[in-house]
């Protein structure tokens, strides 16, 4: 009982040093610049993006698109050939990770 209690405390100090650390070095280098005379608005990112939806819904749809066509692939390639031990998880992964590459190419373009 006190072992899971232990993991949970060290977990949330993990956390907590983490998000302590960064927090305090960004307060010390945004004073080091303000100290400097230099303008600290150099951390703020005006770049335009696209909306996370978007991308989300883009990659969410290809990645489904893919394991549906490796599912259909994989179908045609063992009625072809008759062997079915590996040929279904291969297929759908393969074509699943084209489905997400194809989905970062799109985002890639939708952002510009």
């Amino acid at each position: 009982m006190g072992g899971e209690i232990i993991i949970f405390i060290c977990i949330f100090a993990a956390i907590f040093g983490i998000a302590y650390l960064h927090y305090s070095t960004r307060n010390k280098e945004r004073l080091a610049l303000i100290e400097k005379g230099m303008d600290a608005g150099i951390f703020k990112q005006t770049r335009e993006t696209a909306p996370i939806w978007k991308v989300l819904i883009l990659n969410l749809a290809l990645l489904l698109m893919g394991i549906g066509l490796g599912i259909l692939v994989a179908l045609m390639l063992e009625e072809a050939v008759g062997y079915k031990d590996a040929l279904y998880p291969g297929v759908i992964f393969l074509m699943a990770g084209t489905g997400l590459l194809t989905g970062f190419f799109l985002t890639r373009k939708l952002v510009k």
